[in-house]
């Protein structure tokens, strides 16, 4: 009878620890050092976004924009990812781009407006 309990808590706690881990951009998370594929990282760097749109740190109007360039650069710590957004309808026309930074395995780190 205890093992059988046993069994059942593991099999239930296994079922329920994806439901609990879940987070939006939460399959944009990387362990290791290979580096991601564009795609992917395109992919997260829309997540992205659409979370700044619906947490209200971008407006309304980025929710339609799609990526316009993907490229590695030099950062700070070495080789990051820079994925840039451009919005024309932008009423800051300073904040007209978008440049989201990601790690090279495909993890988000920073989004500004000036591209450093």
């Amino acid at each position: 009878m205890k093992n059988h309990f046993i069994a059942t808590s593991v099999v239930a706690a296994a079922l329920c620890a994806p439901a609990v881990f879940a987070a939006e951009g939460g399959n944009c998370h990387f362990h290791g050092n290979k580096p991601a594929a564009e795609a992917t990282v395109t992919g997260c760097a829309l997540q992205r976004k659409d979370a700044l749109v619906k947490g209200g740190k971008l407006d309304a109007s980025w929710r339609a924009v799609k990526h316009d360039t993907i490229e590695t650069v030099d950062g700070k710590k070495g080789k990051e990812w820079r994925v840039t957004f451009r919005n024309p309808a932008a009423a800051d026309k300073s904040k007209e781009t978008l440049y989201m930074f990601f790690t090279p395995p495909g993890n988000f780190i920073a989004a500004n407006f000036t591209g450093q």
